[in-house]
């Protein structure tokens, strides 16, 4: 979530919050949780320090604490202890200094934190760029009210924090002379060691002999390459580098093998009870590393809703008792997302062999978004080998392996990894050497009913078995999964048992057993020694399942690389400045023909290197425009490098969503737009990017649709923005009487009412999106009459309807009003009472529906807890629910449930 909205909202207008990071404040062996906003006015820039509540959502939420200019008397100093080493992936300890006093903060790991601390970098770069023009910081006056003296704003007791940091530190700085001059020398001393956020341009001269000594350097070793490579002083000569390097990795490179535990486990909401050492310590020998992957950890709404559980350290604490006894590790990364949590531990040996370690998650859930489904993932850099460990879960129930197909795309699709370099575009999954997929996929055997599956597990028959099973099927078709490899399965089904026994699923449903729980990889010189499930646990109602497989990892020869880093060096030093970079376009004007929303279409931009030298492209950004391309409009990627006689293909992609729909549907946009391709030390290439847009409910305002009788796509375009220019005084571009609510609302709940009021899990089960856009179209075309495909479909398509109205069913100038009236239900009603009446139209009509989809609670599980147990601030934090129904039921119906009960 993005608390950078709290932080703006306490700002003036001028002021500009460009980034907020959540973190830890150090002191003593106490920690206190702040919000840092850097934040910009005038071209200076300062650190606001909040303190705040557990989620900031608004400016109620933040109290300003301190401030801290940034000027030419700030420094941060990344900090961290020797025995910290082997904890590679942790978080980032950051000592801030201004003047004479000095904060310490401990930042969240992850790609987030690190652009927080290179936006801090590039405003204190800016300021040592122009040291004579010493910044005035005038606009912070305001806040210097607040107390005497001057350089930290001191409003609230962290001024007491900072002022023991400073006097802890002058204690230190004598040693810490010291400590600097022995780690010049290599020492592994218990001294602290500090890396410092600053740039070239404040360093001198000296930086730079230094970069060029670290090029040319004979003692240059695999090291310090990271380093090297890192520098964004190297711009187009440091991607020259990288790409000569990987296209000799051959001549310094050797493998050696190592061995990964990956261990998956579906926990059923459970907590340990037993003892994981069966599971875990099954090898003789002791691996190199673990990646150990749980779902379905906690069940309830609230880590549903707040990603908070308990059962997070309980279960992380049962897996650190049963690694390996035989060797120690240390944890590098932990990943969560509502249930789905993977951890990665490694050989203390190891360990500084692990770099670029980054965790991104993604939900697959209702709307395709939340938590419930999705995946988590973890990449790092093993030596000289990229892994990626992908640990998911997929959707459920036996019928629904095209949604599992789907939710597998989408994961590869959206999970992103933010890399070191900013200026690179992240890294997909498929981007890494070696990739393990655990989880549970939950595909199920299909085509054999519960008895003939039990018959064939009793008599071992495996092999027949798998023939059946859903994943073998859409592997074998290509339809997911495309390069992965799974071990011959050689173990009985792993769901569904009575929890506690080895007892099949004696449940009412009694589930057919499948192989929900996988493990399978993706990569070369990869050796599967062992693939099990463990029976001897019976927590849950799935069995844990593991492999085993030992890895070919490139290693670097240092000598060789010495070797091979001075040729590049030498080759590149002789071709700089021979020709100018010169590029071919295949074609230079793309037409998209009827974009619809939310419907991805793509064209590819094929780009040649005809010139005599590599080049680097990138699209930049027009005169008096803020960005590249119109906000509809992706290029993929974005820049790049493209070696000599070769060629890169760029997908130019268009997709519509909520936020630019209003103005497409309209017609105040269109589908038009000029890229500008820009080469490195070159010309610039103009490409032209035009389509037709098909208007949409989605994105049409509730009050625009309700005077339109016909479907949108047969109203012509003047109709369409006269009525997105209508205010709520003004009349209908007709006269005829308004429709109550939107045809297209009345349809999709309509259809729900008279189909799925009893339908188990509606509104928390996905659909799926072919149904969608088939859904979509109906109601944009009023062709065919009645809405297609599942009741989970339609649901999911009025809550996208809902989210992608300009102005939601509760306008947004009511939510201060509703916010601070919501526990009076006669006010309530008042407010209800006073919106506009198409929008109360709605709301009446919604609150009327969810009031009978609760009435069958029994059948359909939609539990009242779920609509209205967030309450205020939740409902303007879930946009899918935002719009109608979890603002409607939050702010009038969470204080008296009765009413959704029926029994007002």
């Amino acid at each position: 979530m993005d608390q950078s909205v709290a932080i703006q909202e306490t700002l003036e207008r001028e002021e500009n919050c460009i980034i907020a990071v959540q973190c830890d404040v150090l002191f003593d062996n106490i920690t206190e949780s702040r919000l840092l906003g850097l934040v910009e006015s005038s071209k200076e820039h300062a650190i606001f320090i909040y303190t705040h509540r557990r989620m900031a959502i608004t400016a109620d939420d933040v109290s300003l604490e301190d401030i801290i200019p940034i000027s030419l008397d700030f420094v941060v100093v990344e900090v961290s202890s020797p025995e910290e080493l082997a904890v590679v992936g942790g978080d980032t300890r950051v000592r801030v200094s201004f003047q004479e006093e000095e904060l310490e903060l401990r930042l969240p790991f992850g790609s987030h934190s690190r652009l927080f601390l290179s936006e801090v970098n590039r405003a204190w770069s800016d300021v040592c760029k122009s040291p004579t023009q010493i910044p005035r910081f005038e606009w912070l006056n305001k806040y210097h009210k607040a107390t005497r003296g001057q350089g930290l704003v001191k409003i609230a007791p962290l001024s007491t924090t900072i002022t023991k940091l400073s006097q802890h530190r002058k204690t230190e700085k004598s040693s810490d002379k010291k400590g600097n001059l022995e780690r010049d020398k290599g020492s592994n001393s218990g001294t602290q060691k500090s890396k410092t956020y600053s740039s070239p341009e404040s360093q001198g001269i000296s930086s730079r002999e230094d970069r060029d000594d670290l090029v040319r350097s004979s003692s240059h070793t695999p090291s310090n390459k990271a380093q090297i490579l890192a520098m964004p002083q190297f711009g187009l000569r440091d991607n020259l580098i990288k790409c000569e390097l990987l296209k000799n990795e051959d001549l310094y490179t050797y493998l050696e093998d190592f061995s990964f535990f990956l261990g998956t486990y579906n926990v059923n909401g459970q907590t340990p009870k037993e003892s994981l050492h069966p599971w875990l310590s099954c090898t003789p020998y002791p691996p190199d590393m673990y990646c150990v992957g749980f779902q379905e950890l906690d069940l309830s709404k609230e880590a549903f809703f707040f990603n908070d559980t308990p059962k997070e350290l309980e279960w992380t604490k049962a897996v650190s008792e049963a690694l390996h006894p035989d060797a120690k590790y240390a944890l590098v990364k932990l990943v969560r997302l509502v249930g789905i949590m993977l951890i990665f531990y490694v050989k203390k040996e190891h360990a500084e062999f692990i770099s670029d370690v980054e965790a991104e998650t993604v939900g697959t859930g209702i709307m395709g978004r939340m938590g419930n489904k999705g995946a988590v993932a973890i990449r790092f850099r093993f030596h000289n080998s990229d892994i990626c460990v992908v640990n998911s879960h997929l959707a459920a129930h036996i019928e629904e392996y095209e949604r599992r197909n789907q939710d597998y795309k989408d994961i590869c699709g959206r999970l992103q990894f933010r890399q070191l370099d900013a200026t690179q575009p992240p890294l997909t999954i498929m981007k890494h050497d070696v990739i393990f997929w655990i989880g549970d996929l939950n595909y199920r055997i299909s085509d054999l009913d519960v008895d003939n599956v039990k018959d064939l597990i009793s008599k071992k028959d495996f092999e027949t078995l798998h023939n059946y099973d859903q994943l073998k099927r859409q592997i074998d078709e290509d339809a997911v999964f495309v390069g992965f490899v799974e071990g011959d399965i050689d173990f009985q089904p792993t769901y569904k048992y009575d929890t506690g026994s080895d007892k099949w699923d004696t449940s009412e449903k009694c589930r057919v057993p499948a192989w929900c729980d996988r493990i399978l990889w993706r990569g070369k010189n990869i050796e599967q020694h062992h693939y099990q499930s463990h029976m001897a646990l019976k927590t849950s109602d799935h069995k844990p399942v593991s492999s085993l497989l030992v890895t070919g990892i490139k290693r670097v020869n240092s000598e060789a690389y010495k070797k091979t880093f001075e040729e590049i060096v030498r080759n590149i030093d002789k071709m700089e400045n021979e020709c100018i970079p010169s590029v071919t376009l295949a074609k230079r004007e793309f037409h998209f023909k009827d974009v619809k929303y939310m419907q991805h279409q793509a064209e590819t931009l094929s780009l040649f290197n005809d010139g005599q030298v590599p080049c680097q492209f990138e699209f930049i950004q027009k005169p008096n425009e803020l960005t590249y391309c119109k906000p509809w409009l992706t290029a993929n990627p974005p820049k790049g490098f493209i070696a000599q006689g070769g060629s890169v293909d760029i997908e130019l992609e268009v997709f519509v969503n909520r936020s630019t729909a209003p103005d497409l549907n309209s017609g105040k946009e269109q589908i038009e737009d000029i890229l500008v391709l820009h080469l490195e030390r070159g010309k610039d290439y103009f490409i032209s990017v035009t389509g037709n847009y098909l208007p949409s409910c989605y994105g049409t305002s509730i009050r625009a649709l309700c005077h339109m009788r016909e479907p949108i796509q047969d109203m012509p375009q003047e109709t369409l923005r006269k009525l997105a220019e209508m205010s709520a005084n003004e009349n209908a571009v007709n006269t005829e009487k308004p429709l109550d609510i939107p045809k297209e609302l009345w349809m999709m709940v309509d259809h729900l009412f008279r189909n799925a009021i009893k339908q188990e899990d509606i509104f928390q089960q996905p659909g799926l999106r072919s149904e969608f856009a088939d859904i979509r179209d109906c109601l944009d075309t009023g062709m065919p009459d009645s809405l297609l495909g599942s009741n989970h479909s339609v649901a999911e398509a009025l809550l996208l309807f809902l989210d992608a109205l300009p102005e939601p069913v509760v306008p947004f100038s009511f939510y201060q009003q509703c916010l601070e009236i919501c526990s009076n239900a006669s006010q309530c009603e008042k407010v209800i009472s006073m919106l506009p009446q198409c929008h109360q139209n709605v709301f009446n009509y919604l609150a009327a529906f969810l009031r009978e989809l609760l009435k069958n609670s029994s059948s359909n599980r939609l539990d009242v807890n779920i609509l209205g147990k967030k309450r205020k601030h939740v409902a303007l934090q879930a946009p899918s629910f935002l719009n109608a129904l979890l603002l409607a039921v939050s702010l009038f119906f969470s204080q008296h449930v009765e009413l959704l009960k029926g029994n007002k």
